[in-house]
């Protein structure tokens, strides 16, 4: 199926929601644009950097959602109050940040004045929401969708769960910050937060990786076992490299054997990857000498008076 026919085929809603999340996007291409130009810092509080990555992140998060949500055994009234939800927040998150970073102060744990506390809690409720919200659906997931192929099903399971540890981490980000700055200072507060802050990135995005090689699975010749061992598989090698590198970070494993698993789990990740791709290369291949041959049978038939 091309891209096109894809979203021709989406519902209203979610043509609507893949609209969004490519103003998100684009929001987020922008700064970079803007970084370019005006310069300043990439890292710290205060930076174009955080308006072009929450931009650029929400909108291929929203995507996801949007399409994955899809794939569970929700009924339709309650997915689209589902997406509804997320899409707000994930909007919530990104004008907050984008107006901080326009007004040149920080956007998390700044509750310096009234207008600087209102967006501050505003977006920490927009990260519980995006919590609760993939909560549901992950619990959604955990049920029998028939219609869906088996090695999907195990990949968006598994996406959805590490999409909510990645989420679970941000909140953890935002409740020590919280802590360390209201006993100290904004200085205290981030870098109380930077401790999850690396387990928050790996885990994110597993969400979009792992059923989208699934899914790139179920248009190959393989049988369901082996698209089903494929899945299998990406999620191990990402869970695996994740964890790793989330635990690292955190202090939780020493660096050798962390770098030792991480490498594992990318090259089980790749290995999975590689070879799908190689699949759908060689049936491609071989369709039109598949084709040919039946055209050849259908010829001979008709000669011999079939």
């Amino acid at each position: 199926m091309s891209l096109t026919a894809w979203v021709s085929g989406a519902k209203p809603l979610e043509r609507r929601l893949y609209a969004l999340a490519a103003v998100l996007m684009a929001s987020g291409v922008a700064h970079l644009g803007v970084q370019a130009v005006a310069g300043g810092p990439w890292e710290g509080p205060v930076s174009w950097r955080k308006p072009a990555t929450f931009g650029l992140a929400f909108g291929l998060t929203l995507a996801t959602i949007t399409w994955v949500s899809g794939l569970v055994a929700l009924s339709g009234r309650a997915r689209r109050a589902a997406l509804v939800t997320f899409a707000a927040a994930c909007c919530l998150e990104v004008t907050v940040i984008t107006l901080q970073a326009w007004r040149r102060v920080p956007s998390h744990f700044n509750t310096d004045g009234p207008l600087n506390s209102a967006l501050a809690y505003a977006a920490a409720a927009g990260g519980v929401v995006l919590v609760l919200v993939t909560a549901v659906l992950a619990g959604a997931s955990v049920r029998r969708r028939p219609d869906v192929p088996i090695a999907l099903r195990v990949a968006v399971r598994i996406g959805l769960g590490t999409f909510t540890l990645a989420l679970a981490a941000g909140i953890a980000m935002i409740a020590v910050g919280v802590a360390a700055e209201r006993a100290g200072t904004l200085v205290d507060a981030y870098a109380a937060a930077a401790r999850y802050k690396t387990t928050h990135a790996a885990f994110m995005h597993g969400v979009l990786l792992l059923p989208g090689l699934a899914w790139l699975g179920e248009r190959t010749t393989w049988s369901q076992v082996r698209r089903l061992e494929a899945a299998a598989s990406a999620g191990t090698g990402f869970v695996l490299a994740a964890g790793a590198v989330g635990a690292m970070s955190m202090g939780l494993l020493p660096a050798l054997p962390a770098v030792a698993l991480a490498a594992t789990g990318t090259a089980l990740v790749l290995w999975t990857a590689i070879g799908t791709v190689w699949r759908l290369h060689q049936d491609a291949a071989q369709r039109p000498q598949r084709s040919a041959a039946t055209v050849g049978a259908g010829r001979g038939h008709v000669l011999r008076g079939g």
